[in-house]
C-alpha cells in the first residue's frame, strides 16, 4: 500500500495497482513480453467516498479481480495504476 497517495479518487472510483503478469507457465516455459496479457488482478491503493446511491465495498489493501479492459491507465512517480469505477471490479480475493 502507498502512504500519502498523491491521488484521491472521487465518488465510486478506486485506484488499483496491477500485479505483475505471469512470467512463466506452470510447466516452466518463460512467456515473452509480447505474449503477456494485461494483468487482471491488483491491489486497491485508494478508494473514493462513494455516492448516496453507491456504498463502497472495497477498501485500501484489498486484492481484487477486474475486467480485461477496465479502468484508465495512469503513471505516477514511475509506477503504473488503474483508476476504475467500483462496478468494474469483479471480485475481492
Amino acid at each position: 500500500m502507498i502512504k500519502n497517495m498523491k491521488i484521491k479518487p472521487i465518488a465510486d472510483r478506486v485506484v488499483v495497482e496491477p500485479q505483475a503478469a505471469q512470467e512463466k507457465t506452470a510447466s516452466g516455459l518463460y512467456i515473452p513480453e509480447a505474449a503477456k496479457e494485461r494483468p487482471l488482478q491488483g491491489i486497491v491503493v485508494a478508494v473514493g467516498t462513494g455516492t448516496k446511491d453507491v456504498e463502497m465495498e472495497v477498501k485500501a489493501g484489498d486484492t481484487v479481480l477486474y475486467g480485461k479492459y477496465a479502468g484508465t491507465e495512469i503513471s505516477l512517480d514511475g509506477k503504473d495504476y488503474l483508476i476504475m469505477k467500483q462496478n468494474d471490479i469483479l471480485a475481492i480475493l
